[in-house]
C-alpha cells in the first residue's frame, strides 16, 4: 500500500492555529487524514522509541556574511557558541512548565544533537528531498527565499498511519510530524548573530529570538496574532531580540504566556493542576443573515459563524495576554465533517484568575496570509468528507456587550 506525506512551509518574515474540538487556543497547523476525520493537529508522537534525531549542518562558511560570532571563524569555539543557540532555543520549549514536552518526562525524546558536515537536508529546500533527520541548515545552496523571507521551516506530517520517511519513526496516528528542517537565508542579504555577538554586529538579526520562532513550527505550530508572543510572524528588528535570554532557571525566558499556551495545549500535562481552565464561545455576526452570501463549503453545509476572527484572552487583573487564537470552526466526530461555525476554544488557561475575552479581525499588521497553511488545510478535496474552507472574514467591528444591571 503506497503510503502518503502532506508538507507544510512555514516562514519568517523580516519587519523593521480536532478531533470533535473547535479551534484550540493557540494556532496550531492541522493533516486532514486520508481515510477520512476531522482535522488532526501537527505533533510528535512522545515515544522513546522516537526522538528528535536533530543535526546541524557546520559546513563552512559559517561566518560573514550570514553567521557573525565571537569566536573565530571555522574555530571548535565557533561551532560551540552557534550550538548553544541551538540548544537553548529548544530549551525554551521544552522548558515550559504544564507539558510532557520535556526531558523529565521524556529524557529520550530529543537525542544528542549532532554536527554534520553535510546532510541531504541541506543539499535543496526542494519538497520532495525527506530524509528523517531534522536539520538546521545555514548553508543550503539554494538562492530561491522570497524577498523579506529571513528563515523558514519545512514539516512533513503523516496523513495516515504507517507512513515512514527516511530513518523516522513509523507513524502511529494521522498528523505525526516525521521531519522539520529549517534553512536561513544564505545569500547575504541577511546577517544571523549569536547573542554573545549582537551587540557588535550592526543590522544582525538575533539568531535565538529566529531559530526559536523556526523551533516553534517544528513543534507544530503555525503563527500567532498576539504581538508580543515569539510565534508572531515577523521577527524583532536588527540588533534586538524577544523577551529575557533563557537561564538555568528560566530556560522558557524567550517565549511569551501565549506560546506557553501553545505547547501546553499540544502536549499536555495529565499532572497538570494549574493551567487547566478552558473558555469556549461562538464568535457570530450581529446580523447573521450576513453570512447568507458566502459559499457553501461543503455539500449541505454553510458557513454560520464568523472564520478567523481573532479571539484573545486577557488577565483581567494584570492585563496580560494570555492565549489567542484564530476561531471559526468545529468538527463532528461521528461525521468527520468541518462547520465553520465561529467555534473557538481556549484552553490549559490557569485556573483562579478572572479573563476577558475580545475578538478581533486579522487588519493589523498580521493579515491573513500570515496564517493561510493553518486556516486552509482544515479541509482536503481528497478526504471522505471534502470542504472548502472559506476566505478570513475581515469583514466586522468589534462589539461591547452591554452591562448588566
Amino acid at each position: 500500500m503506497k503510503s502518503s506525506i502532506a508538507i507544510g512551509v512555514m516562514a519568517l518574515l523580516v519587519f523593521a492555529l480536532l478531533g470533535g474540538s473547535p479551534a484550540e487556543a493557540y494556532l496550531m497547523d492541522t493533516t486532514v487524514p486520508q481515510a477520512g476525520g476531522c482535522p488532526a493537529f501537527d505533533r510528535w508522537n512522545l515515544s522513546l522509541a522516537s526522538p528528535l534525531n536533530r543535526r546541524w549542518s557546520t559546513s563552512l562558511p559559517l561566518g560573514p556574511p550570514t553567521l557573525a560570532t565571537v569566536a573565530a571563524l571555522g574555530s571548535a569555539a565557533q561551532l560551540s557558541e552557534i550550538e548553544q543557540v541551538i540548544t537553548d532555543s529548544f530549551g525554551a520549549w521544552s522548558g515550559v512548565t504544564g507539558t510532557t514536552f520535556n526531558a523529565t518526562n521524556y529524557p529520550g525524546l530529543i537525542a544528542p544533537l549532532a554536527q554534520v558536515s553535510a546532510a541531504s537536508s541541506c543539499s535543496n529546500d526542494a519538497e520532495n528531498n525527506v530524509d528523517g533527520l531534522n536539520t538546521i541548515c545555514f548553508n543550503q545552496p539554494s538562492m530561491g527565499f522570497s524577498s523579506g523571507v529571513l528563515a523558514f521551516t519545512r514539516v512533513i506530517t503523516a496523513d495516515a498511519p504507517g507512513v515512514s520517511v527516511g530513518v523516522s519513526a513509523t507513524a502511529a496516528f494521522a498528523g505525526q510530524i516525521l521531519d522539520s528542517d529549517t534553512l536561513f537565508r544564505p545569500d547575504g542579504q541577511a546577517t544571523f548573530a549569536t547573542p554573545a555577538a549582537l551587540a557588535t554586529s550592526p543590522g544582525a538579526y538575533d539568531l535565538e529570538s529566529l531559530l526559536a520562532h523556526e523551533i516553534g513550527h517544528w513543534f507544530g505550530f503555525d503563527h500567532s496574532a498576539v504581538w508580543r508572543a515569539l510565534m508572531f510572524p515577523f521577527a524583532p528588528p536588527p540588533g534586538q531580540f524577544l523577551g529575557s535570554r533563557p537561564t538555568a532557571q528560566a530556560p522558557d525566558g524567550p517565549l511569551s504566556d501565549d506560546d506557553r499556551t501553545g505547547i501546553r495545549v499540544l502536549y499536555p500535562d495529565p499532572n497538570d493542576a494549574v493551567n487547566v481552565g478552558a473558555i469556549t464561545g461562538r464568535v457570530v455576526p450581529a446580523n447573521p443573515f450576513a453570512l447568507a452570501a458566502i459559499p457553501a463549503p461543503s455539500s449541505g453545509g454553510s458557513v454560520t459563524g464568523i472564520f478567523g476572527a481573532h479571539v484573545v484572552a486577557v488577565d483581567a487583573d494584570t492585563g496580560a495576554v494570555i492565549a489567542g487564537t484564530l476561531g471559526g470552526w468545529s468538527c463532528d466526530p461521528s461525521n468527520f465533517v468541518v462547520q465553520f461555525d465561529g467555534s473557538f476554544d481556549i484552553e490549559r488557561l490557569p485556573v483562579g484568575h478572572s479573563y476577558m475575552i475580545y475578538a478581533e479581525p486579522l487588519v493589523g499588521l498580521a493579515t491573513p496570509g500570515d496564517f493561510s497553511d493553518a486556516l486552509n488545510d482544515l479541509c482536503a478535496s481528497d478526504s471522505a468528507a471534502p470542504c472548502t474552507t472559506p476566505a478570513v472574514n475581515t469583514n466586522f467591528n468589534p462589539r461591547i456587550r452591554p452591562a448588566v444591571p
